[in-house]
């Protein structure tokens, strides 16, 4: 061990004191004085040279326990000038010191690692002390879904989004809960699931936010593809027998047997409510049959297109009807070069859907204006947006405009926008809507990188 010398040379001391201390009895017992006058002198020199030799020690000691109390491990304690029964002391502070060394540097690595890690993933984490509310840890992705730079404490947060906080707050450990924000005009689906972390006897509560809008939407247009199967399918096996069997009937009673009888003009009514049920049952089934469009599309013939030419065209289609309104079209395009990986007619007729959607919403406008403009944000996403300064949409409306029948106009069909949403799921994209009441509202295309 290292301090094997350092032993032997205490108990060596330790030994040489106990033989002059023994002399010195000895010395006493026969009354020997002249002796007794040298011995006493070097009983007082081993004992003072001990209690140095053990206060060296303890200087040392003293000054390594200092540097590890404030973690200075690159303090190095000089073996070639130290005492020859110090220098194997020193060598080991110095061997103690450069394993903590080799630990600290090893966790901040780890720990700056860590840091890279949650700084890369799409998934916001939030700590903060439990007993204070003090954030211990918020990383961007936090920031950006939420929406703020910087949260002193989590108390802060009950300003901006009372909801929330509230929810945060309630949330218990393991649990996981879906929560739903408005960001950017639009509304976001957060999944938030919590655990405890203990730290330097305090107790830590670990949040994360996970965006599950775009996983959600792709769940609920399945879930809507299988209803519609079923209640189209179930309708038109129903009602085609109605429609079929009111015009027998009515064939039946314009045959020249009973066109001729006496009984002719009591059956007028009759032949009105067939009527009626046959052209009911014609419209019903018309109306079921449109739905079947949205389980058609189930693959993609996908090329490159220049947005630029897609707005071009799209202007010189619609152009009758803006200037019939005097709609002005606004197209901002700051890369000619823009383009996107994707199935033309389909994007294009999703495009379409959207600007006669828009024409409708500026229609009782003083200036009405629509406006086209594409773009690639940070993540690499191609974002088109149709924007209109219309009446835009009460916050309860924006998470039911995708829903099948389901549409705001007396005369609409609630199909437009279920299958623009459908499209944009077979490109792995998605499409939003963004929408102050009374300021107009803009739907994004969102084309990840390489249609994929």
């Amino acid at each position: 061990m290292i301090f094997n010398r350092y032993e032997w040379r205490l108990v060596l001391r330790v030994v040489i004191l106990f033989i002059t201390l023994t002399a010195a009895s000895v010395l006493v017992v026969s009354s020997n004085s002249l002796f007794l006058v040298i011995v006493v002198p070097l009983i007082a020199y081993e004992v003072i040279d001990l209690i140095r030799f053990q206060k060296k020690a303890q200087d040392e000691v003293s000054q390594f326990v200092e540097s590890i109390h404030y973690r200075d491990f690159s303090r190095h304690f000089d073996v070639r000038k130290a005492p020859n029964e110090l220098k194997p002391l020193r060598k080991g502070f110095n061997e103690i010191n450069s394993t903590f060394k080799l630990i600290s540097r090893e966790r901040e690595t780890q720990y700056h690692y860590l840091q890279k890690i949650l700084e890369l993933v799409d998934t916001g984490i939030l700590s903060y002390e439990q007993e204070t509310g003090e954030t211990g840890w918020m990383n961007e992705a936090f920031k950006n879904l939420i929406g703020v730079p910087y949260l002193k404490t989590v108390h802060s947060l009950e300003k901006r989004e009372e909801k929330l906080y509230g929810e945060l707050i309630k949330i218990k450990p393991g649990d996981a809960k879906i929560l739903t924000i408005t960001r950017n005009q639009q509304l976001v689906k957060i999944l938030v699931t919590a655990s405890i972390v203990r730290s330097d006897d305090k107790i830590y509560k670990l949040i994360a936010f996970q965006n599950v809008s775009e996983a959600l939407d792709e769940t609920e247009s399945k879930a809507w593809q299988k209803l519609l199967s079923v209640m189209t399918h179930e309708i038109m096996n129903s009602v085609a027998p109605i429609s079929s069997l009111a015009d027998t009937m009515k064939n039946r009673l314009q045959s020249p047997e009973i066109k001729n009888s006496p009984v002719s003009s009591h059956l007028e009514d009759l032949e009105l409510g067939i009527d009626t049920i046959k052209r009911r049952s014609e419209g019903l089934l018309k109306f079921t049959e449109s739905y079947r469009s949205l389980n058609k599309i189930t693959r993609l013939d996908l090329s490159k297109i220049l947005v630029r030419n897609m707005f071009e065209n799209l202007n010189s289609l619609m152009r009758p009807s803006l200037e019939k309104k005097n709609i002005e079209l606004e197209i901002i395009l700051r890369d000619p070069t823009l383009a996107i990986e994707a199935d033309h007619n389909l994007v294009e007729q999703v495009m379409i859907n959207l600007m006669v959607n828009a024409i409708e919403a500026v229609k009782d406008k003083e200036h009405p204006r629509i406006t086209l403009s594409g773009e690639i944000q940070s993540n690499n996403k191609t974002i088109l947006k149709v924007a209109d300064n219309g009446l835009g949409m009460p916050p309860e409306l924006l998470d039911k405009i995708f829903i099948p029948f389901f549409s705001t106009r007396k005369n609409g069909s609630g199909i437009g926008l279920s299958l623009c949403k459908q499209i944009m799921l077979l490109h792995k994209g998605n499409i939003q809507v963004q929408s102050t009441e009374g300021m107009g509202a803009a739907f994004l295309l969102v084309f990840s990188p390489q249609g994929g």
